[in-house]
């Protein structure tokens, strides 16, 4: 293990950059404890402790090895939690030879090679959804190719015919005609969370899912931490989740009905939640303003949430973007709910494997099933 740099080198800097494949472990904050692989070369920051030169030993290996170990469990005792890699040097571990080594790494990258694709299946078909919301919703795009005698693009007659020709002023500036300028509270439900007593709450899974910030969200869904008991805010399943305080403007969505404390908002749209999704994202400039308000921490309060500005579509254009964007949001979904079953097999083949309480062979039949 070496200590990462106090900062950061310049793009010359050559000597400090770190050659692939290492590993990366954080070593303060919320990150401490969490152990990070990299194939390609990086750079290491203080924040950090890494590891290069692996003694003879696969490095995937000592990457699933050292994820099993509660390093966390290691800080140093100051205020600030802090990783010294002087109180882990001394853990003694089961290290297989090399050769067993390379077999165990096949079976849990077979595994993280799936999720890792599945992630990158999802990051495609959120920037589809994304792309078409401001196509038709931000730049007008559509309105802007009647407007000058062209036919829209991407789309068939019987939608293009939905989109009105020409412009009009309002209080936004130049909206299409017909379409309606407004304010985020006249257009979504939106709940703000608020935290109920600390004595409610659980990781045993009683009660509902709580969430209280940023900290739990996900690419698109948020981890489950904590259940609570005795919630006194919810959010319904699909509803978009907004982070209202520190960062301001994060956005998740609600895998289930859940608990949302006083760092979560709750935006729904009935009968168009992708409208409300892609809504929320398109707003991170206004959200972002709220950071920079000059108080200790950001946030934004409900009276400011609901005055929030955008752009409401007559009734058949946006059914026509919800038949789209849904389709594309439920294949997110079941891509997620499959990295997550995924993530759970490698995780409890992980610690036996690691420890050689599970034979290869057997792990080898579990990870086929789950790939199957």
């Amino acid at each position: 293990l070496t200590d990462g740099r106090s900062s950061l080198p310049s793009n010359s800097c050559r000597s400090s950059l770190a050659q692939g494949p290492g590993l990366v472990i954080g070593r303060s904050g919320a990150s401490i404890g969490r152990v990070h692989y990299s194939e390609v070369d990086f750079w290491p920051h203080n924040t950090c402790l890494y590891v290069t030169d692996f003694l003879g030993n696969h490095p995937r290996f000592a990457y699933y090895l050292l994820k099993t170990l509660d390093l966390a469990g290691y800080n140093s005792g100051s205020a600030q939690p802090s990783l010294n890699r002087n109180y882990i040097y001394g853990l003694r571990l089961r290290v297989p030879p090399p050769a067993e080594q390379a077999q165990i790494v096949e079976v849990l990258k077979a595994l993280d090679d799936r999720i890792d694709l599945l992630r990158k299946a999802n990051a495609t078909l959120e920037s589809i959804a994304q792309a078409l919301f401001k196509s038709w919703f931000i730049d007008f795009d559509p309105v802007r190719a009647k407007a000058e005698g062209r036919e829209p693009e991407g789309m068939d007659a019987a939608t293009a015919a939905l989109f009105p020709a020409e412009f009009e002023e309002s209080a936004l500036g130049a909206i299409p005609r017909g379409w309606l300028a407004s304010k985020a509270g006249d257009v979504f439900r939106i709940t703000m969370g608020q935290s109920p007593p600390g004595e409610t709450y659980n990781q045993e899974g009683v009660g509902l899912p709580f969430y209280q910030g940023r900290a739990d969200f996900g690419f698109r869904f948020p981890d489950v931490r904590v259940y609570c008991t005795a919630p006194t805010r919810h959010a319904r399943e699909g509803d978009v989740l907004v982070s209202v305080r520190a960062p301001v403007g994060d956005v998740n969505v609600a895998l289930e009905s859940c608990a949302i404390g006083r760092g979560v908002a709750a935006v729904g749209l009935d009968g168009a939640p992708s409208f409300a999704l892609y809504a929320m994202k398109a707003l991170r400039n206004r959200f972002a303003e709220y950071e920079s308000h000059g108080t200790v921490f950001g946030s934004i309060n409900k009276k400011q949430f609901e005055a929030l500005p955008c752009v409401i579509p007559p009734p058949e254009v946006l059914a026509a973007f919800t038949c789209t964007a849904v389709a594309l949001d439920d294949r997110v979904r079941v891509n997620e709910l499959q990295v997550r079953s995924l993530t759970e097999v490698r995780d409890s083949l992980l610690p036996r494997l690691t420890s050689g309480k599970l034979r290869l062979p057997e792990a080898q039949e579990q990870v086929e099933d789950a790939l199957a």
